[in-house]
């Protein structure tokens, strides 16, 4: 069973950029009602895709710099990589069927 990795703008090269499979980076704030609403999803994503895919976590008033290379205007915020580039973007709050098929088309 694997858990979401949390992290900030100083891992985000080596957890991300770096890896040589599929990473989901999910941007998210304290403050963000529809974050709260769409953490359990990612966590369910971390656990049942673990096989296929890292997901991680960056909370984005601690970490500007992933934030303005990424390009998140809005939170939440979903970016997938695929040998550090981003080849999906998704923002605003989304359901778990939602967020499996965006997942899907990403894999």
């Amino acid at each position: 069973m694997s858990k979401v990795i949390e992290i900030s703008d100083s891992q985000f090269e080596n957890e991300v950029i770096k890896e040589n499979g599929i990473v989901l980076a999910y941007f998210w704030a304290s403050w963000c009602g529809p974050c709260r609403l769409v953490s359990p999803s990612i966590n369910w994503i971390a656990e049942n895709y673990s096989d296929r895919l890292k997901v991680v976590k960056l909370e984005v008033d601690a970490s500007p710099e992933s934030v303005a290379n990424c390009k998140v205007e809005g939170v939440p915020a979903f970016r997938v990589f695929k040998q550090g580039e981003i080849v999906n973007s998704y923002e605003g709050a989304i359901g778990k069927e939602k967020l499996k098929e965006f997942i899907e088309k990403s894999i």
